[in-house]
């Protein structure tokens, strides 16, 4: 890999790392945050049709709008458990879990791992997953147990979303470009319905406006990613993409100056390391 290849493969983690340190700095309500980023996508996605002109078939737009969902129920419930649990504990466990989710698709439902070298070695890595979630989650003094609870539900619910939102063009084999317009149709109008259930949603108060900063960077990640695995490959491209929680985790904690003791601290950064480490394990298997 070239040093062009290697800073390609990093936009996507720094656009998602910053989305959510981003977001959480311009303030709002959850629906003015994700409706920000679905204007952004949908804008983006209309400016990516008529240069790429993609032929809109049934099959696109249903594998697009089933991934759409499954993004709109996974970015809601993660931003809403940023409220509960914080940015710092919040993205590890939801990487990891989408990390493993993901893992498990690929290789039950895809076939991805075929030896028993990659079986070992993914296994293992789900093992260190696992472990690292753990630790993130570790709180020294237990006074929050109820929001923790919700959180962690809320977390589980959102990753499962995440893993739609990632498995669903492999099942139909819909190519990257090819997606992005679709799936912003799909993207903006399934957060309106999700949101408007919200009471007073405000979807476009002057805080979804501000929020469409939050919207540019998802995207600058979501077209970061489609070039990166075109150049290095998906297995490169979406293991320097998680390296996002390392900026958004210690962003929760250095930018956002999020409540930790010492030793939660230590923990939190021992997970995300072992998450990491994971994750750069599964893609060794792809």
């Amino acid at each position: 890999m070239s040093v062009m290849d290697i800073l390609i493969a990093l936009v996507p983690a720094l656009g998602l790392g910053f989305q959510v340190i981003c977001m959480q700095l311009i303030g709002g309500k959850y629906t003015n945050k994700v409706m920000g980023m679905a204007i952004v996508t949908l804008l983006v996605g209309i400016g990516v049709y008529f240069v790429k002109q993609p032929v809109l078939t049934p099959v696109l737009w249903l594998g697009a709008a089933l991934s759409g969902i499954g993004f709109c129920i996974g970015i809601i419930l993660q931003v809403k458990s940023f409220s509960l649990v914080g940015v710092s504990m919040t993205m590890p466990i939801s990487v990891g879990e989408q990390l493993v989710g993901t893992a498990l698709v690929g290789a039950l439902c895809f076939h991805e791992w075929t030896t028993v070298n990659q079986w070992l070695l993914g296994i293992g890595a789900l093992i260190l997953i696992v472990i690292g979630i753990a630790m993130t989650a570790y709180q020294e003094h237990r006074d929050q147990g109820s929001n923790v609870k919700r959180g962690m539900l809320y977390l589980l619910v959102s990753s499962l979303g995440f893993v739609a939102y990632a498995s669903f063009p492999t099942a139909f084999h819909l190519g990257g470009w090819d997606m992005v317009f679709p799936q912003a149709v799909a993207i903006f109008v399934a957060m309106i319905i999700l949101c408007s259930f919200e009471k007073q949603p405000q979807l476009f108060a002057a805080k979804t406006w501000q929020n469409m900063a939050t919207g540019v960077c998802f995207a600058i990640a979501n077209l970061g990613i489609i070039f990166s695995n075109e150049i290095n490959g998906v297995a490169v491209g979406y293991t320097i993409s998680q390296l996002n929680v390392i900026i958004s985790t210690l962003g929760g904690l250095w930018i956002l100056h999020e409540s930790k003791t010492p030793k939660e601290v230590k923990m939190i950064i021992a997970g995300v390391i072992l998450v990491v480490a994971g994750g750069i394990m599964i893609g060794v298997t792809k």
